[in-house]
């Protein structure tokens, strides 16, 4: 039996069995298996997130969880770098527009408040990819490749050595949004970037 095949057939059995109905063959399931794992993960963290629990947000049989992955750190790589590729992209995207230093400087306040701040959902998978990754280096591979695609966009505009310190001031915040009780100041953004990058204080 072919893979079409095979995922047609766990797809009618599970129809019969877990929701006494059918559904016509989605030939996009594993996309949307890895998409409902996201949103598991936004609920109930890495930790919380269960084949049964995915397999039941995608609306797919439990069968195809086995099929389409191996085990559940597949799952939550395919995840991740499915997740990280989107956050990465509009980075990349973000700092298109800009041309002059001083303009790249604004974007990187801009990204901060306006674009990285502003969807909770975000905040949370990002920590949970942190944490997954501090407990699993086979999983730092991915947020290697995303710092580097990060490092890559600001290094348009910056040296090496602030292009580093701006990065980390960005995953900083991010962070402390994540922990904090109130959102970090706007103006104090704008002073940690200027300081970064002129190398001046007050």
């Amino acid at each position: 039996m072919d893979a079409a095949a095979a995922d047609a057939a766990s797809q009618s059995a599970g129809s019969a069995v877990g929701h006494g109905r059918g559904r016509r063959f989605d030939p996009d399931r594993r996309g949307r298996i890895i998409d409902a794992a996201l949103d598991v993960i936004a609920e109930v963290g890495v930790a919380g997130a269960s084949h049964r629990k995915i397999a039941a947000r995608a609306d797919v049989p439990l069968g195809s969880m086995t099929y389409h992955f191996a085990d559940m750190d597949e799952v939550l790589r395919a995840s991740f770098e499915k997740f990280a590729d989107t956050i990465a992209t509009r980075y990349e995207e973000w700092f298109l527009e800009p041309t002059t230093a001083d303009e790249a400087h604004e974007a990187v306040v801009g990204l901060i408040h306006a674009d990285l701040l502003a969807s909770q959902r975000e905040l949370v998978l990002t920590t949970e990819l942190y944490t997954l990754a501090a407990r699993k280096p086979e999983f730092r591979s991915l947020t290697s490749a995303w710092m580097a695609r990060s490092r890559r966009a600001l290094r348009r505009f910056f040296d090496e050595p602030t292009t580093h310190m701006l990065d980390a001031l960005i995953e900083g915040l991010f962070i402390h949004a994540a922990l904090d009780t109130t959102a970090p100041e706007r103006a104090r953004t704008v002073e940690a970037v200027r300081r970064i990058v002129t190398g001046r204080v007050p």
